[in-house]
C-alpha cells in the first residue's frame, strides 16, 4: 500500500469517526427535517382567483331555557258560574311560571278551543321572571243565548311553541 493512500484513509476515517461521535453525544434524538419554503413577497389582500383562510370560532350557544306555566286557581269567575246574557266578565286566573325562562312581551296567550267570547284570540302573556307567581286577566263578553260555553286558553313561547297548563272560563248563561 501506497503511504500517501494510508493517510488519505486515515483521515477520511478519522472524520467519519468524529462525526460519528458527534452525532450521538450531543445531537437531537428526533430531528425532523423541513421543507423549503421559499421567502414570498408582503402579503396583499386575496384577489378573486385567492382565498383566505379566516378562522371564526363559533359563537357560544345561547344557555338554554325551559317554560311552564301552572296552573294555581281561579281568582274570578269559578267554572260553571251563572251569569247573564251580554254580560262583562273580569275573568282572573293565578298562575306560577315555574319554568326557567322568565316571560317577556315575546310571550303570548292563544285561543285553543271555544268561542271567543269577545276577547282577542291572541294576546300578550303577563311579564313574570321565574319562579313567580302571575295573575292573568282577560275580559270576555257572555253570548245572548242561554247555554254552557268554555274557553281555553294556552301559552306560547318566543317561537311559537305550546307549553304549560292550559287555562279555561266556563260559564253558564242563564235567560
Amino acid at each position: 500500500m501506497d503511504a500517501d493512500w494510508v493517510k488519505r484513509l486515515i483521515f477520511v476515517s478519522f472524520f467519519l469517526y468524529l462525526g460519528l461521535v458527534l452525532s450521538a453525544c450531543g445531537g437531537k434524538e428526533d430531528i425532523t427535517p423541513t421543507a423549503y419554503l421559499p421567502p414570498t413577497p408582503a402579503s396583499a389582500p386575496p384577489t378573486a382567483s385567492q382565498s383566505a383562510v379566516v378562522y371564526n370560532p363559533p359563537a357560544a350557544p345561547a344557555p338554554q331555557c325551559d317554560d311552564n306555566l301552572y296552573y294555581l286557581q281561579d281568582l274570578t269567575i269559578p267554572d260553571g258560574s251563572q251569569v247573564a246574557p251580554g254580560s262583562t266578565l273580569d275573568k282572573q286566573w293565578l298562575v306560577e311560571n315555574n319554568g326557567t325562562c322568565n316571560w317577556d312581551h315575546a310571550y303570548r296567550l292563544r285561543l285553543i278551543a271555544g268561542p271567543d267570547l269577545g276577547a282577542p284570540v291572541e294576546q300578550a302573556l303577563y311579564p313574570a321572571r321565574s319562579g313567580t307567581q302571575a295573575v292573568i286577566r282577560i275580559q270576555f263578553a257572555a253570548p245572548a243565548e242561554a247555554g254552557t260555553y268554555r274557553s281555553a286558553w294556552q301559552a306560547y313561547d318566543p317561537q311559537g311553541i305550546p307549553f304549560g297548563d292550559p287555562i279555561f272560563i266556563e260559564i253558564v248563561v242563564q235567560p
